[in-house]
């Protein structure tokens, strides 16, 4: 298949087929042009200076004794201290952002929870390198889910690159997600139209409106309608899609939740123990029989590339349900939390560039209309670099190496697995300055621009494109779009809003208890 992708100057939604990152970054490096003076003579740099080498240090922390110490990490991550504090207080104590400790969920769902931690935005992005670092089987830490939620098949997430299914199955996520580009833009405005209607409804009837499940319902419904050309509700699942996929999902990641159950039950039930695939079977087969009803095409040309339907179908539903719908039931209550806190001077100043730049642009929203809004890029770019969809990346040493923080470096053997928190990656306060805060313009101009690669949410540098080479989210130029267009729909639509902050097992529970209709 050859590369298509949608002419922009910097939000390129790239589906490659066989072009690696590096290939591409050859291809589209610019010539140098010289002037030279004859009379005068060649200017000859400077030899460069060496960077002074890092003192290699041993890595410190340990994991304690058998069973343990893994069960006292996991209550101290989850109960006793919260993520946050879990992470910063093994930093003071050891020193250092490169640590040893036991990650959840431990005994007696994962049998080797032992980590080597990097809470750096230097030593990081190690774990993006397939060269270095292996992704087999690691999606969700040191635990895989069993394979009968997802009909028996290792999907797409679970691959690493060297493996023969990888290559066709992101080839066929690029497919896809390029055979239906054009219907994106006018199906998110369909669908969150419905979004804002219903939201100003039970706003008017009952003084405050719920986010989290409004916006399941519309995120669910667009991603049928955009990518699969069918509305939901007019089929036999209605508008019960949401509601399995959350039951799916959580049958793959309770042990990494918190329910808000019991200290002690919700340790045993959630944490110890897996919950049987059994109890979902039903609601699952009913995902797959509406995806399957729904991709003939893209099932077409999986049988083309050599992948059978059926696997193929399982990848599909994993891909839109887990991936797609997960982040943006996450990232969009995220996004509208800081914006929310943010204040009134910030969405007048979003609503002004919106509106002026669509307004310029005939009223229509496209995506080179978008590009000439820097603030709301920047925006996006924030929300993402702050408090990031999918927090946690891991990769399994390919072989012994030398891994460097700001400090020092790091003796790492093959075959250990390393873990990143990317949160405190993407608040480096060496890389960002205010890095706790979120700074709405913080990517606007030629410096700002400088920061992106240090933007890591997609499991990749913002400055990089997903390949059948890395691991690097297939969605990820999709993912921005549909964040930006919520932003450009949400200040047409209304001058600024105010919102109510709870806690939720995924991402940020958003109450909204004010919608200030556009003044124009």
């Amino acid at each position: 298949m050859a590369s298509t992708s949608f002419a922009l100057p910097s939000l390129q939604l790239q589906f490659p087929s066989h072009k690696s990152s590096s290939s591409r970054k050859n291809s589209s490096s610019h010539r140098v042009i010289r002037a030279s003076v004859s009379e005068r003579p060649p200017f000859i740099s400077p030899p460069p200076v060496k960077p002074a080498k890092l003192p290699i240090r041993k890595v410190p922390g340990d994991y304690g004794l058998p069973l343990v110490g893994p069960l006292k990490d996991r209550l101290d991550y989850f109960y006793n201290q919260g993520k946050n504090e879990f992470f910063k207080s093994r930093i003071q104590k050891h020193q250092s952002t490169v640590f040893r400790t036991n990650m959840p969920p431990g005994p007696f769902i994962s049998f080797n929870p032992n980590v080597v931690v990097l809470l750096d935005g230097k030593s990081f992005p190690i774990l993006f390198d397939v060269t270095k670092v292996e992704k087999k089987d690691l999606f969700t830490g040191t635990f895989m889910p069993s394979t009968e939620l997802t009909g028996g098949y290792r999907v797409l997430s679970y691959l690493d690159p060297s493996e023969p299914n990888h290559a066709k199955l992101k080839k066929l996520m690029f497919y896809h997600l390029s055979s239906r580009r054009h219907e994106v833009i006018p199906e998110f405005h369909n669908s969150y139209s419905e979004l804002f209607e219903t939201l100003e409804n039970e706003l008017a009837t009952k003084g405050k409106a719920g986010l989290n499940a409004a916006n399941d319902q519309a995120a669910f419904n667009f991603l049928a309608r955009s990518l699969y050309g069918v509305n939901p509700l007019d089929t036999k699942l209605g508008a019960d899609g949401p509601k399995l996929i959350g039951k799916w999902v959580l049958f793959q990641l309770h042990p990494l939740l918190i329910l808000g159950l019991p200290k002690v039950l919700e340790d045993l039930v959630m944490h110890t123990f897996r919950l049987p695939p059994a109890l979902v079977k039903k609601d699952y087969q009913r995902l797959y029989n509406f995806f399957y009803e729904n991709s003939t095409s893209v099932l077409d040309e999986a049988e083309r590339i050599g992948i059978s339907r059926e696997e193929a179908c399982h990848n599909l539903l994993f891909a839109t349900c887990f991936n797609s719908f997960g982040g943006i039931k996450i990232l969009f209550p995220n996004m509208l939390k800081w914006i929310g806190r943010a204040g009134a001077k910030l969405h007048s100043q979003l609503a002004q560039e919106i509106r002026s730049v669509i307004k310029s642009n005939s009223g229509k929203i496209t995506m080179a209309a978008m590009e000439k809004m820097p603030l709301m890029k920047s925006v996006v770019y924030e929300s993402l670099r702050i408090e990031p969809p999918v927090a946690s990346q891991y990769g399994r040493a390919k072989r012994d190496m030398i891994i460097e923080s700001h400090d020092a470096s790091f003796e790492i053997k093959e075959g250990e697995l390393l873990y990143g928190f990317q949160p405190f990656a993407t608040k480096d306060p060496k890389i960002f300055h205010r890095s706790e805060e979120f700074v709405a313009d913080r990517f606007i101009g030629e410096e700002g621009e400088k920061l992106l690669k240090h933007v890591l949410w997609s499991n990749g540098s913002e400055t990089e494109n997903p390949s059948i080479n890395n691991k690097q989210c297939a969605g990820k130029d999709f993912v921005v779009l549909v964040s930006r267009l919520l932003l450009v729909e949400l200040f047409l639509r209304y001058d600024s809003f105010e919102i109510e902050v709870g806690a939720s097992p995924l991402g940020a529970s958003i109450t909204l208890t004010s919608l200030k209709r556009a003044s124009f």
